[in-house]
């Protein structure tokens, strides 16, 4: 079994909340469970107001199709949140 994890750095500079915040993740994760079958959650940052780390995490027994369910992901932030995206990372753990 394989678990691919896909880290994602975001920045909102328009933000004023953490109620903002949430708002903006909260329409991030829906879309993203809505479209992938993966698991989301924001792993840092949880008090600022800005600033947001979340863990896009896929489990499969086919490396391919975790690799494959993960770029779309990526594919997904990039196509419609590059303006706030920080950084990227990919890890994959083998269970």
């Amino acid at each position: 079994m394989l678990l691919g994890i896909l880290k994602v750095e975001l920045f909102f500079p328009e933000n004023g909340s953490l109620k903002e915040k949430r708002y903006y993740l909260r329409s991030i994760k829906d879309k993203i469970k809505a479209n992938f079958n993966v698991s989301v959650a924001e792993i840092d940052h949880h008090d600022l107001w800005q600033r947001s780390q979340m863990a896009i995490v896929c489990v499969g027994v086919d490396r391919s199709m975790v690799e494959e369910t993960l770029a779309k992901v990526r594919n997904f932030f990039d196509r419609n949140y590059p303006e706030f995206i920080i950084g990227m990372s990919l890890d994959y753990l083998k269970v």
